[in-house]
């Protein structure tokens, strides 16, 4: 290890403790160059590659102290560093007293976690401990304050900063019966999963779901009460009940198209317009939000019939009358058609002029590539004196290409 620390690591000058300012793209800038040196390292050497992964974990909390955290961005690419940095951990070639040492520092930075932006790492505590012999000594050392913070006892039971790490170690060690001891009272999904893990690790999957289900509460994440049900019917093989159940809520993303890719790459079996389908019906009178998860894998019709349904962003609508013009002139002229009529009734953010031209534009050039443009012009005209309760200023717009005064 004397060469880990004689290695001159450039990130450790820019993770001082409150080294940042209140704004966080430049410390997310940092936490990516960081990341991506430690890796470049590790491929050469594994050692110290793993030893610059717990000299960033220590140093990276301390240093973002004063950065807003309010829109999630650190947050998020402080756990995608987590994610990135604990297989080098894992994978390093060291022996257990070096491992151990790696544990007791990792443990130190998780306890002075202020924010905190590390406690992730706690969940991966079984992992980091690689053997089984490391995870019960960790075990060992972490359960009497775990027990004490988890006790049914109000004057003894608090937050500890362990707590997972606990679990996680206990669950790695395969000590199950420690573990659902431990958790069997009254205590958050966070914790009560690890009781769920224990139980499925088991071959008591059926319990585990029973367990999950029942430790719903509205504070607590059903999303993650969702994805481990799934996780566990699916280890199962239990396909078809895992979709019913589960697979439209656990693979909930931050986009509609997000969320369709999603369930779609989990269950190859179904096929594309039935994934659609199904998504579309778990949200009624939003059935215009799903028009690009039916473009993007060729179901045409359906977009068009769900963009006519509900309100569609007419952005979107343009884009695809204007991509799809020379490949499918008859889909983009009815994407650019429903453009016009959500703007035209108005619907669009901060829709200006120019959008309105540009939704213009790219329909009837599909409708010149349809061969339709004197029709499409008719609809568009009546568009405009159907539309009395829209947004007149767009009318007006329209109203200026086709040359009606």
């Amino acid at each position: 290890m004397t060469k880990a620390r004689n290695h001159k690591w450039v990130f450790k000058s820019r993770f001082r403790r409150n080294a940042f300012g209140w704004r966080s793209q430049p410390a997310i800038q940092r936490v990516k160059e960081a990341v991506r040196e430690i890796k470049k390292v590790a491929r050469k050497n594994p050692v110290l590659g793993a030893e610059g992964a717990v000299a960033f974990l220590e140093r990276v909390s301390p240093a973002l102290e004063r950065v807003d955290s309010s829109s999630g961005a650190i947050g998020t690419a402080v756990n995608k560093a987590i994610d990135e940095l604990v297989p080098i951990l894992v994978e390093a070639p060291v022996d257990a007293k070096q491992r151990c040492r790696w544990l007791d520092r990792l443990l130190e930075a998780l306890q002075e976690d202020a924010i905190p932006y590390i406690e992730l790492l706690s969940d991966r505590w079984g992992e980091l401990c690689v053997t089984k012999e490391i995870a019960s000594s960790q075990a060992d050392d972490l359960i009497g304050i775990t027990r004490m913070a988890l006790s049914p006892n109000k004057e003894l039971r608090g937050y500890f900063s362990g707590t997972s790490a606990c679990l996680s170690a206990l669950f790695r060690a395969e000590r199950y019966a420690e573990l659902i001891e431990l958790v069997s009272g009254e205590v958050i999904w966070p914790y009560k999963r690890w009781m769920a893990m224990a139980l499925a690790a088991q071959g008591q999957q059926a319990e585990a779901v029973r367990l999950a289900e029942s430790s719903r509460r509205p504070w607590d994440g059903s999303l993650e009460v969702d994805r481990f049900c799934e996780d566990t019917l699916l280890s199962e093989g239990r396909i078809e009940e895992a979709y019913e159940r589960y697979g439209l809520v656990a693979n909930r993303a931050g986009t509609y198209l997000a969320t369709f890719r999603a369930v779609v790459k989990r269950y190859p079996s179904k096929t594309p317009s039935t994934v659609l389908a199904d998504l579309v019906e778990t949200t009624p009178g939003e059935e215009g939000k799903w028009f690009a998860a039916a473009k993007s894998v060729g179901l045409y019709a359906e977009a068009l019939a769900l963009a006519s349904q509900s309100p569609c962003d007419p952005r979107a609508l343009t884009r695809a009358a204007r991509d799809f013009c020379e490949q499918r002139p008859e889909f983009a002229t009815g994407a650019g058609l429903l453009a016009l009529h959500w703007l035209a009734l108005g619907y669009g953010y901060e829709v200006t002029s120019a959008d309105v031209r540009a939704a213009y534009e790219a329909t009837m050039k599909a409708a010149a590539r349809d061969g339709k443009t004197h029709e499409v012009k008719d609809q568009i005209r009546e568009m405009i004196a159907a539309s009395d309760l829209g947004d007149h200023s767009i009318l007006e717009v329209l109203a200026r290409e086709l040359g009606i005064t």
